[in-house]
């Protein structure tokens, strides 16, 4: 028995705010995610910037988790106070951890906000156990805000949002991905695609709250349809990804 939890049951738990509209975007994500998550039974995980999603708790209900993060305020977040979970704010540059004491590191729209990527990902190889797992999510090299240009005027520029966000780089490619990372890549499975990046570029843009959602609702069937259409392997504008460090494989 696997301990990640099934697909539906995962696409269910989407913390983000109006999951079917405004935050159908981050259904996409966790469809991704899923798909290049091993069928493992993890004992513990290291979540890098986990936040307050608490998305490896939901992918892996059964697992320990610590999930790191800068923000200490984080800490009081609802997906912290399980039993099974501890937070602690840390620096991803820095892990306040031993060699080898994770089976799996998550880095869920991570890696483009460490001006020091670098010495991040030697950080989480380093915390790794041999055979263990990264999980990665980031934008790609067709990342861009707005999209289509005909949203321009009523969205902010993609520089602003980079910075709104806490981006230091637009994103990467899976060959910059391998050359960072340094680590044999199991798959990887594209999200947000030339359809459903409408409706994800009306849910930031600068239009009033009321507005948002409803150009999200009345995009809805072109988002689903894009949505299922979609196979891993095609273009979009974020990529989740697998890795695996070299060594005798963590116990199934």
């Amino acid at each position: 028995m696997t301990d990640k939890v099934t697909l539906n049951h995962f696409l269910s738990k989407n913390p983000f705010s109006r999951p079917l509209t405004q935050g159908f975007f981050y259904r996409e994500k966790m469809r991704a995610i899923h798909r290049i998550a091993p069928e493992v039974n993890f004992r513990e995980i290291l979540e890098v910037g986990g936040g307050q999603s608490g998305l490896t708790a939901l992918l892996y209900p059964q697992s320990k988790i610590t999930n790191l993060d800068l923000n200490s305020e984080y800490s009081q977040a609802l997906c912290n106070q399980q039993e099974r979970v501890r937070f602690v704010c840390g620096d991803a540059t820095a892990l306040p951890f031993n060699n080898n004491s994770f089976d799996a590191v998550t880095m869920f729209d991570v890696l483009e906000h460490i001006p020091q990527h670098e010495k991040a990902v030697s950080e989480v190889r380093r915390v790794l156990r041999p055979g263990g797992f990264l999980l990665v999510s980031t934008p790609n090299e067709n990342w861009r805000f707005p999209y289509y240009g005909f949203m321009k005027p009523i969205c902010p520029s993609d520089t602003d949002v980079m910075a709104e966000w806490g981006h230091v780089r637009r994103g990467y490619t899976l060959e910059e991905l391998k050359d960072l990372i340094n680590l044999p890549c199991l798959g990887h499975a594209t999200f947000i695609n030339s359809l459903t990046v409408v409706g994800h570029d009306f849910a930031f843009s600068k239009l009033s709250p009321l507005q948002r959602e409803f150009f999200c609702t009345a995009l809805s069937p072109l988002t689903w349809l894009g949505y299922y259409l979609h196979k891993p392997e095609a273009m979009g504008t974020e990529t989740a990804s697998a890795w695996q460090k070299v060594g005798q494989s963590v116990q199934n």
